[in-house]
């Protein structure tokens, strides 16, 4: 049974978007080993329309001498989670997911295949999590207070997570691998003494 691996860089105070504006200065080569080692574990992507208009207007355009990651972006399946995108999807390999979400992925993590993944697209990944198709959450952590955008968790978000590893890179990045509890599992936690 395949995976589904939401990865994010979140700044301190929680925040996801814009990280063109912040995360690099924290980049270095460990990070780029462990993305690229994450890119080369995905065969598929889970997308939602405002992240797929946004790579779709980058990835296609890149050298892949320059940018080596552009042969996957390209190569690789897109599933676009969209009830407002028209078709034809002029991406590569970018079909929709337009009805039906959870039952439409629990059929795309029966297939054989890699780790489907996810980058981006917080409300697709909050909608995920609570329908409990997310395996698991790999959060890229910055030593940087943004104050405001748009935060992967929102306010009365709740689902319990279990830290399965962490390490931290040499720019003070924490990464942290987590999975999603059930609540069956979270209520045995509870009662526990």
């Amino acid at each position: 049974m395949r995976r589904v691996v939401a990865s994010e860089f979140v700044s301190l105070d929680g925040v996801m978007e814009s990280p063109e504006k912040w995360h690099f200065p924290y980049f270095d080569d460990e990070m780029g080993e462990t993305i690229g080692s994450a890119m080369s574990a995905s065969d598929a992507m889970l997308m939602g329309r405002v992240l797929y208009e946004e790579w779709a207007a980058f990835w296609p355009n890149q050298d892949p001498e320059e940018n080596p990651a552009a042969v996957h972006m390209d190569g690789v399946r897109k599933y676009v989670v969209s009830t407002t995108l028209e078709e034809p999807l002029e991406w590569n390999n970018s079909p929709f997911i337009r009805e039906n979400v959870a039952e439409e992925i629990t059929w795309l993590k029966r297939q054989t295949g890699g780790v489907i993944s996810i980058s981006g697209s917080a409300s697709l990944i909050r909608s995920l999590l609570s329908e409990g198709l997310i395996d698991e959450l790999r959060l890229m952590v910055h030593l940087v207070v943004v104050g405001s955008g748009k935060r992967l968790f929102e306010e009365g978000d709740r689902k319990a997570l279990e830290l399965v590893d962490s390490r931290t890179f040499s720019k003070g990045v924490v990464y942290l691998t987590y999975r999603p509890v059930s609540e069956r599992d979270d209520n045995d936690r509870k009662e526990a003494p």
